[in-house]
């Protein structure tokens, strides 16, 4: 990353709020709730649908709209403002999150409300692990961090584009370094008193059709916020005039709903100790199943328990086996207890602690629901959830489910329970990456270009001739975990439409869940059809055989037809280099083995 570059107005706000923390804070005062909503042309914004250029008339669609936003300030009638420290807030239209809650604002009048797109030096470099699972600056979170290259991406705006003349393509806007740190002003006539809402709107046409309009177009598709970058600063300027204010309201302050939650525990269990790498950014573990030992114990006898399938013949460690990374060792389509074949990739199970969706399509919002659907799922172990039960109670259970949750009682939510603090406790991250990182070891030469193509992006217009991996597999945890289309033949698996099954949106055709590429050498058959057998097969795509789609990720849309051109020499570095992400302390051969003997 290049050196910042700031602006004296910047510099004298964050100077100015430096100052005035104090006493902002002792004054006391009112809530200010501000949501945002964003808007082409007046109209809400839905993501995947085409808007209208105003400026070569462009078919415009979203595929993705997350931002940063920090050091929130209410700007007096006489032009003193009061900064409201230490907020931040990360906006997403396909999380819909749009709320950012401010607190400690004096009584008053004020004209205008400002706030920086982005993040100050000081915050944009600090340790992102620092940070809770719940705080807008958590990787995990917000999926905004350049990872080893330092810093946050402020604004990632990707989506498509097409010509009147049918050319399309797409384009993949991050907007970050410290150079892109923008003031927002937007003028505001607010009397406040206890509590007000302002509600803001990001005119997205004027983004792209504003002061300095941006064409659609391949000279266009991509900008990473280097030094010198114009389109950064040009999409820059025309954001920094994007923004209004639509209401204003006082006395209206709703608070966030506090989620209630029943925690089921056995009164003298022992606290389980999670243990996660530093470079690993918090998790947000389950509040109301905090892992204990005889949970996790319990969990781990119940993953190895045939007694969970129809017939007593599969366990969930039948197709999730621990010497392969947790997955069904080279087998494309995994067999269930009754011998019917799957039609997707069984995917590998460790660093679930940070994942919020589950399986290929992200239909499970948990774990806890997520383990109880393979059971009851006609091809896979096809048992009723009463049937399961009994046979853990005949099975002599009665003793450890005592033990992790306080009486003998077996039931289908804390079959899930236990099995979810176990698989929570899957950790993987001791790979040779890790130890480089951490200057316990050298690569070799191939190793460290594979690193450097893995991280650098593919962008010819400056002089970047990467292999674009990071964007979609980047970070700690090498993913994510969100939902792309990442360019398969659909009419391989025509039948299979992925996400879009789950949401109903024609936009999410294809898109399936990113997994990690830690241990991927280990993890084969690949994709979620596991179409392809080896890691030369899968670069091979990526280089070749992309194929072109409506719903095609962004990312890849920017490219040149096939994929991303490497040479076989750096193909063969990329592998290397993948290869030192697996983690051979992970698979431990006592996994296999329950800890917990089920009681006669």
């Amino acid at each position: 990353m290049k050196a910042p570059r700031f602006t004296q107005p910047i510099i004298r706000f964050f100077l100015a709020s430096i100052g005035a923390v104090m006493g902002a804070f002792l004054a006391g005062g009112a809530t200010l709730d501000v949501t945002v909503e964003t808007r082409w042309a007046g109209e809400k914004v839905q993501m995947g649908k085409p808007y209208i250029s105003p400026i070569d008339a462009t078919a415009r669609s979203i595929d993705r709209l997350d931002f940063l936003l920090s050091n929130f300030a209410v700007v007096r009638a006489d032009g003193s403002f009061v900064p409201l420290t230490n907020s931040f807030a990360f906006m997403s239209l396909g999380q819909e999150r749009d709320r950012v809650i401010l607190t400690s604002v004096p009584d008053g009048e004020y004209r205008q409300l400002r706030f920086a797109l982005g993040l100050s030096p000081e915050v944009n470099h600090a340790d992102p692990s620092a940070y809770g699972p719940e705080h807008p600056l958590n990787p995990t979170l917000n999926g905004l961090h350049w990872s080893w290259q330092g810093g946050y991406i402020f604004m990632s705006l990707e989506g498509y584009w097409r010509l009147a003349n049918g050319t399309n393509g797409g384009f993949s806007y991050h907007l970050g370094n410290d150079s892109s740190l923008r003031m927002i002003e937007v003028p505001i006539a607010l009397r406040i008193k206890n509590s007000a809402k302002i509600s803001l709107v990001l005119q997205l046409d004027r983004v792209f059709g504003g002061r300095r309009p941006v064409a659609a177009g391949e000279e266009t598709a991509s900008t990473h916020s280097r030094t010198n970058d114009a389109l950064a600063d040009q999409l820059l300027d025309n954001l920094v005039q994007a923004w209004d204010s639509t209401a204003v309201t006082t006395n209206t302050f709703v608070p966030q709903a506090v989620p209630r939650y029943t925690v089921v525990v056995a009164s003298n269990a022992p606290l389980y100790r999670f243990q996660m790498p530093r470079s690993f950014p918090q998790p947000s573990l389950p509040r109301d199943n905090p892992l204990t030992v005889p949970g996790v114990s319990l969990g781990e006898a119940l993953f190895n328990e045939s007694g969970l399938s129809i017939n007593g013949r599969q366990s969930c460690a039948s197709c999730h086996q621990s010497s392969a990374g947790f997955v069904d060792a080279g087998k494309r389509f995994s067999r269930g207890a009754e011998g019917h074949e799957g039609n997707r990739n069984a995917m590998p199970l460790f660093n679930l602690a940070w994942q919020t969706n589950f399986f290929w399509d992200g239909r499970a919002r948990s774990l806890r629901e997520q383990v109880l659907a393979p059971i009851q799922n006609p091809v896979e172990m096809h048992a009723t959830l009463d049937l399961v039960v009994t046979n853990l109670v005949q099975g002599g259970y009665a003793t450890a489910f005592e033990a992790a949750f306080g009486n003998p009682e077996i039931t289908s939510d804390r079959i899930a329970r236990a099995l979810e603090q176990y698989l929570l406790t899957l950790i993987s991250g001791n790979s040779k990456f890790d130890r480089v990182q951490a200057g316990l070891e050298k690569p070799t030469e191939e190793e460290a270009r594979g690193f450097q193509l893995f991280f650098t992006e593919y962008d010819p217009r400056h002089d970047q001739y990467g292999a674009d991996c990071f964007h979609c597999h980047g970070g700690a945890l090498f993913s994510d975990f969100g939902f792309h289309n990442n360019g398969l033949d659909l009419e391989a698996n025509a039948a299979d439409s992925g996400r879009s099954a789950i949401t109903r949106r024609t936009s999410d055709r294809a898109k399936f869940k990113t997994p990690s590429l830690r241990n991927v050498a280990a993890t084969g058959p690949y994709m979620h059809d596991g179409r392809f057998n080896s890691l030369e097969e899968v670069v091979a795509h990526y280089v070749q055989g992309v194929k072109r789609s409506d719903t095609l990720d962004p990312n890849l849309a920017k490219h040149p037809d096939g994929g991303v051109p490497l040479s076989r020499e750096d193909q063969r570095a990329l592998i290397a280099f993948l290869k030192t992400l697996t983690d051979d302390r992970f698979a431990l051969p006592n996994r296999d083995s329950a800890s917990v003997v089920p009681q006669p």
